[in-house]
């Protein structure tokens, strides 16, 4: 009977490996049901046995599982270990989750960090705005300082206006327009001039869109955008592009009888 129960050389019961790995007997168990881990072989007795290689693949699974990645996910990721070339695939693989994930996790950081400064200057407490903040920081909107001046009105047209696809895509056509606008006035390009007058079309456009026609948000974020001293770095870029941008809008609004507070002159 003891010579049955012997344990050959080389080999683990569950229980070994539970104790080397810090991972319970039933989660191994339930490993070898699902398919990510069966042991390599069975005792005279019955007793089924891992081996060092089973512990290369129980990493494996370890270091998936805690990136966050499904059962089913891991099963379809892990790697035969026969050779070399095989065990060094799955660790460049395995590196290569991980760089990923501390590049998530890094941006995880920096938004808090953003976030927690940001929370400061506001001097309140209002959770929507913090969850506006953060959406906007996982899309890397850099203009995202700007939702501390929004009140629960501004907040809720936004949100009314646009889904996430439509305000990535407003953004991008936000930021492509204001840097060809700080371009012209690098360049100083009159703002009379056609070059200059095309883009404030395009740029008084957008300001249509987000508002939507309403005269009482079309306020609001004219007195939003009015920026006296900048606080940062998108506010700075602000300041540059309103001091061209106020002359050549009042050029536009003359040429095309505009008057954006009232109703269109003839």
């Amino acid at each position: 009977m003891a010579k049955q129960r012997a344990i050959p050389q080389g080999y683990m019961t569950v229980g070994e490996v539970a104790r080397k790995t810090g991972v319970t007997v039933r989660t191994l168990q339930y490993y070898d049901k699902e398919g990510l881990l069966s042991p390599s072989s069975e005792s005279e007795g019955g007793r089924r046995l891992y081996t060092d290689k089973d512990l290369i693949t129980l990493h494996q699974i370890i270091s998936l599982k805690s990136l966050g990645f499904s059962l089913h996910h891991i099963k379809e990721r892990l790697i035969s270990l026969e050779t070399p070339a095989d065990v060094a695939n799955a660790l460049t693989e395995q590196a290569d989750d991980i760089r990923r994930e501390i590049g998530r996790l890094t941006d995880s950081l920096t938004a808090i960090e953003q976030l927690k400064e940001e929370v400061l200057q506001m001097q309140t407490v209002n959770f929507k705005k913090y969850a506006d903040i953060i959406f906007n920081l996982q899309m890397k909107n850099n203009s995202y300082c700007l939702i501390k001046r929004f009140d629960d009105e501004m907040l809720d047209h936004i949100h009314h206006q646009f889904d996430k696809e439509s305000s990535l895509n407003f953004i991008d056509r936000f930021n492509l327009l204001s840097d060809q606008i700080l371009q012209l006035q690098k360049e100083n390009v009159p703002p009379e001039s056609q070059k200059c007058q095309q883009v404030i079309e395009k740029y008084w456009g957008l300001i249509m869109e987000f508002t939507n026609g309403d005269l009482g948000i079309l306020h609001k974020l004219m007195e939003i955008g009015n920026i006296d001293t900048a606080a940062n770095a998108w506010e700075e870029k602000q300041k540059k592009i309103n001091d061209y941008l106020g002359p050549a809008l009042e050029l536009y609004f003359s040429k095309n009888g505009l008057n954006p507070f009232g109703e269109t002159e003839p």
